[in-house]
């Protein structure tokens, strides 16, 4: 074995076991928050690594470019997709209270409205 082989293969086993403990969090987790957490939290450095490690078996080629594309797609999306999921379950009264440290939406929870706070101008 090459260094580059025993160097991906470090990456690959590495991200392949942050997405398993990424898919226990998604089973054991008992609300919409805390399966987002490990949605976001361990699935995107888990495929960071393997693309990672594919990534230095393909190093210099074209593929590894389209690598690189995919993984900045994850890292924009994946935390504009939970914010989204997971507001959206606040306003479907999904997420449990007892399990929230704080709650900055409560106010407007409580008036009943289901738009967004009015942002601040300045």
């Amino acid at each position: 074995m090459t260094f580059a082989e025993i160097v991906s293969s470090v990456f690959l086993l590495t991200g392949a076991l942050f997405s398993v403990f990424g898919a226990f969090g998604l089973v054991r987790f008992p609300d919409v928050g805390g399966r987002l957490q490990a949605a976001t939290k361990l699935q995107v450095p888990g495929l960071l690594l393997v693309l990672a490690g594919v990534g230095v078996l393909l190093a210099g080629t074209e593929e590894a470019f389209q690598l690189l594309i995919v993984a900045l797609f994850q890292i924009v999306t994946a935390p504009v997709l939970a914010q989204l999921v997971g507001r959206a379950a606040y306003r479907s009264g999904d997420i449990r209270d007892d399990l929230m440290v704080a709650d900055d939406l409560q106010e407007h929870r409580i008036s009943g409205r289901a738009e967004s706070p009015p942002e601040e101008s300045g």
